[in-house]
């Protein structure tokens, strides 16, 4: 069964006119479930993160600070969000709920996360809507639990995932691989163990070719026995910020490399969703919705499926 965290607590209220699309974090299981691609059944709340997983990951003084809501207004200003005790528990929730999310994944060979993708977060910040690193938080958790040796992090959204490069740099466990926008924020990168700069324009050919020859090749080098996928559609033509121009199908075909790669090397994936700008809401919800509708269909539908019976 494909396994999907989602809380109330994932659509947080913010200021008037904010550019953030924090309504799809609800929306999304909405469509799920009325078009029948998932039921009830399906959705698990997840539970808060406990201090001492999030201190295998971030420095304790800023955690102290975050959740004392003690953090400079320039702090603040990075994040992009007003920072509140709201959004400091919803954040624990999310990331809480990407540990399960690995965790159903180790199972099932597939798991995604309704929200995260925070891979803005540092070890000791905070920028670009991003608190807690949810990726880095439940790939630490799992190494330090001794319940995976091998991760690799493939990260698809249109900005480079730079608080995941900076917290695994000297983390040979960890393949921290961004295929991001050249010319996109953040403006001055970090160093990933593979960093791929796509230029303005790149369309879904030049995308899907390179990420498929590039996957591939990780995986048979690498040999990580974890993968975790972050997910941004603001890769789509249509993104207000991204630059890019892959197609709606182009983006549901760069999932289905991903998935089809995970399932023919009998590697479990934990997905958060990362980031999307689209104008119009909808366009960013049915573009998230299609990673659930080919996670199902890959893993759960197909008579060729192998995960669930793979040699242990």
């Amino acid at each position: 069964m494909l396994k999907i965290a989602f809380s109330d607590v994932y659509t947080h209220r913010l200021p008037e006119g904010h550019k953030f699309p924090m309504s799809k974090y609800s929306l999304i299981p909405q469509r799920l479930l009325s078009e029948g691609t998932i039921s009830e059944e399906n959705l698990f709340v997840p539970k808060p993160l406990d201090e001492e997983t999030i201190l295998l990951t971030h420095d304790r003084h800023y955690w102290s600070r975050l959740q004392s809501l003690s953090l400079s207004k320039n702090e603040v200003r990075r994040i992009g969000f007003p920072v509140s005790e709201e959004l400091v528990y919803r954040e624990i929730v999310i990331t809480g709920g990407s540990i399960q999310n690995a965790l159903y994944a180790l199972e099932h060979g597939v798991s995604i996360n309704v929200a995260g993708g925070t891979h803005h977060a540092f070890t000791d910040r905070g920028e670009g809507f991003c608190l807690l690193n949810d990726i880095a938080v439940a790939a630490n958790y799992l190494l330090h639990h001794n319940i995976v040796s091998k991760i690799l992090v493939v990260d698809l959204d249109v900005h480079q995932g730079n608080g995941t490069a900076q917290i695994f740099i000297n983390e040979p466990r960890v393949f921290t691989f961004s295929m991001h926008g050249e010319n996109n924020f953040p403006f001055i990168k970090e160093t990933s163990d593979l960093d791929i700069p796509l230029p303005n324009g790149t369309g879904d050919d030049e995308y899907l070719s390179t990420l498929s020859e590039t996957l591939t090749g990780l995986i048979d080098s690498f040999h990580p026995d974890f993968i975790f996928y972050q997910a941004g559609v603001d890769i789509l033509k249509s993104d207000q910020y991204g630059k890019l121009a892959v197609s709606m199908e182009g983006c549901k075909q760069r999932d289905k490399i991903v998935f089809q790669n995970c399932l023919q090397h009998n590697t479990p994936v934990a997905v958060s969703m990362g980031g999307g700008y689209s104008k119009g809401i909808d366009v960013i919800v049915d573009a998230h919705c299609n990673t659930y509708r080919v996670a199902q269909d890959i893993f759960f539908n197909s008579v060729t499926t192998s995960y669930l019976n793979r040699p242990v």
